[in-house]
């Protein structure tokens, strides 16, 4: 074994046990949450006498980015072991909450209990994918990796396997990861920074970036452990406090897991009043109309667009022979006119997507499922519906399957268990982020359940003339979050005439409840501590793949410490601003380009490490083989079968699914793929190194399951 590994190995942290510094964090953070609390209360009275809603979000958004920042710079290093694992000395349970801040990401805070509201049950595969995930960590990587003692998940890929290749493809691998899914955290940074401050959302995606980089940027990982835990405490606060709210309003009982089956029932029942309900069924008559008119167009697109071009220009020129036309009227008839598809190809593509939009909202309930039915189609019922069954439960089990091994693979996750000082330490950090995770997956469910009660409840039936002004402000952000449209034109809000996009609902939820502007702030802030914290961690993993795996160990060995943190923190910043530019385009929703990453993970990393620890047998030609095979499948599978990644990538010819399985589990094939290709190429190359099996051997003693 190499020197470098030996002493990775054997490495010890030097800076004290984590009993010594537990009191003395127990007392900082118990400080911090009592004067947010106070913070809260402060702005709380300020409103009842007359603050301004948008100094309330100003506010919220100076305090806890400014006491973010001070964490960073207090943090400050250009230390290699403390920059990029804080210098092994994070106890279990700070560990656990940094993680768990990490984990919960803009994705679990935002976007999960948006995709329960849509897809009922269905969505419960998230909850269950990503807790199941956080097993296999515990029980096949987090000890081990702690054992083996090093900095990234590239270094343990180079150290087993040997050579350069399985190092670099690791590194390309989790830059490809943790951009996808930094992408979606800064688009979210965006999106909760638009509705605090009332900036345009591209300037507060660039306004946001600001608050991820003083995180990261000056400390690396000593200071994102640190700003996590921090963040953690603010975002656990803004989710529980509204649902708990929401259910003491709704039932009288402020426990929501408590109360949830109860709200469901009357959920139900209230389901069945709207599926008979005669302004619904008409409203429903109308986006089908749509639909089939949007279908008859598309029987002959050249023809069709020829008549539109033809009838846009004589509605502009009817409208300006007419002396007394008001101007505002003629300049939206030309810009009607501009809009038109310029080629029948765009004709067909938009007239198409339109098509297909108006026939989900034609459906029963705007097109939601039934939230407590389990699979949509009935496995008694005719082929069709038979086949629709089987097809969402084999879809329910892939996404679980995906989302548990892409959890087991994830870079920036796995690295917080190399900030432990020992290995123990490293297991039991894993039930602290299990439990800090499960407070708010535990709650999401509930809270998915009383915003749709309240929906369907409170705003449908309500006089569009009396909505509230809540509702009007998020059209502004953007009317693809929230749109009310008077289809049937009887004045009042009918549920296939409201589309709420999933990033919203938790950010909705006090307004919608009724509660004070304070708390639908303190939910804002509590989903730019989760947008924040993940982005962190995952721009510090690209940096530190491309400064360590790949300009370190590969291009320059005999860089200096100072010179390979410098040129980290220069890699984050470039990295940082390329990702703000591509969220600035809102590429799709959060939760879907999050899950997407968690395929491409699993089939790059998964296999790999999961065979590297625990099959002897396993080399670098199998670990190579493997990790292309696995993440080309799957990168193949999502362009196969994702129309608007074929559309961006210039893809000719329609998307196809496999077996029905949705793009966003294509992870299902690369992984069997990975662990099959992995097998047998390594059983039809050498095996591997004495120094290699060594290697492995001191990672699997006893010690690494109860010692340092």
């Amino acid at each position: 074994m190499t020197s470098p590994q030996a002493d990775a190995l054997k490495r010890r942290t030097d800076t004290g046990s984590s009993a010594d510094l537990s009191p003395k964090l127990r007392r900082i953070y118990a400080w911090y949450t009592l004067g947010f609390v106070l913070f809260v209360l402060v702005l709380a009275v300020l409103e009842q006498w007359g603050l301004a809603k948008s100094w309330i979000g100003f506010s919220f958004m100076a305090a806890t980015v400014g006491i973010y920042a001070c964490i960073g710079l207090l943090s400050r290093t250009t230390d290699a072991d403390e920059y990029y694992v804080a210098g092994r000395r994070v106890p279990a349970i700070f560990n656990g909450m940094a993680a768990g801040a990490d984990w919960m990401s803009a994705a679990s805070f935002i976007g999960l209990a948006g995709t329960l509201y849509l897809s009922g049950y269905g969505g419960l595969a998230f909850v269950l994918g990503w807790t199941g995930g956080f097993v296999l960590v515990a029980l096949c990587l987090a000890p081990y990796l702690r054992k083996f003692g090093q900095f990234t998940i590239p270094d343990f890929l180079g150290a087993r396997y040997g050579g350069t290749a399985p190092r670099l493809i690791g590194a390309a691998a989790a830059i490809l990861v943790s951009f996808i899914y930094v992408v979606a955290q800064i688009y979210g940074v965006g999106l909760i920074t638009s509705r605090l401050t009332g900036l345009a959302f591209e300037v507060g995606v660039f306004v946001g970036l600001g608050g991820v980089l003083v995180c990261s940027f000056l400390g690396g990982m000593r200071a994102v452990t640190w700003t996590q835990v921090a963040q953690y405490i603010v975002l656990v606060i803004a989710y529980l406090v509204p649902v708990i709210w929401l259910s003491a309003k709704q039932t009288g009982l402020p426990l929501p897991q408590v109360a949830y089956g109860y709200q469901l029932a009357k959920l139900s029942e209230r389901e069945q009043q709207l599926l008979v309900d005669p302004a619904e069924l008409q409203v429903r008559a109308v986006f089908q109309a749509r639909a089939d008119g949007f279908e008859h167009k598309l029987q002959n697109v050249p023809a069709s667009l020829a008549q539109e071009r033809a009838q846009a220009a004589q509605r502009v020129a009817d409208l300006k022979r007419q002396e007394d036309t008001p101007l505002a009227l003629v300049q939206a008839a030309e810009k009607s006119q501009a809009a038109l598809p310029r080629t029948p190809a765009e004709a067909r593509e938009q007239w198409q997507r339109a098509q297909t939009t108006n026939e989900a909202r034609a459906q029963p309930l705007a097109g939601m499922p039934p939230h407590a039915q389990q699979f949509a189609g009935d496995p008694n019922g005719t082929p069709q519906e038979r086949l629709q069954f089987d097809e969402s439960r084999r879809n329910f089990m892939a996404l679980v399957f995906c989302l548990m091994v892409g959890t087991a693979g994830l870079p920036h996750i796995l690295t917080r268990y190399y900030t432990t000082p020992s290995v123990r330490e490293a297991r039991e950090s894993v039930a602290w982020s299990l439990f800090f995770i499960a407070l708010l997956y535990l709650t999401a469910p509930a809270l998915a359940v009383m915003v749709k009660y309240e929906v369907f409840t409170g705003l449908v039936g309500t006089p569009i003339a009396s909505l509230p002004s809540w509702i009007a402000q998020w059209t502004r952000v953007d009317a693809g979050l929230l749109s009310v449209s008077d289809v049937n034109g009887d004045g009042i809000l009918q549920l296939g005439e409201l589309r709420i996009s999933s990033d919203i609902i938790m950010l909705m939820t006090p307004e919608l409840a009724g509660l004070p502007y304070v708390v639908s702030g303190m939910v804002a802030a509590g989903g730019l501590a989760a947008a924040l914290s993940t982005a962190d961690g995952l721009l510090l993993t690209i940096s530190s793949a491309l400064s360590h795996d790949v300009y370190f160990r590969v291009l320059n060995p005999t860089a200096s410490m100072t010179r390979r943190v410098t040129l980290s923190k220069a890699l984050l910043l470039a990295t940082a601003l390329a990702a703000a530019a591509v969220a600035a385009h809102r590429p799709a929703d959060i939760l879907y380009l999050v899950a997407a990453a968690f395929s491409v993970a699993g089939a790059a990393f998964f296999p790999a490490l999961v065979l590297g620890i625990f099959w002897r047998r396993a080399n670098g030609w199998g670990a190579v083989a493997g990790m292309l095979v696995g993440l080309g499948l799957t990168c193949y599978y999502m362009i196969h079968a994702m129309p608007g990644l074929r559309a961006a990538l210039g893809v000719p010819g329609p998307a196809q699914l496999w077996w029905g399985i949705q793009p966003i589990s294509a992870g299902l094939f690369g992984v069997p793929a990975g662990f099959a290709t992995m097998l047998l190429v390594s059983y039809l190359t050498p095996a591997p190194s004495p120094a290699q099996l060594h290697m492995l051997d001191q990672m699997r003693t006893p010690a690494a399951t109860d010692g340092r």
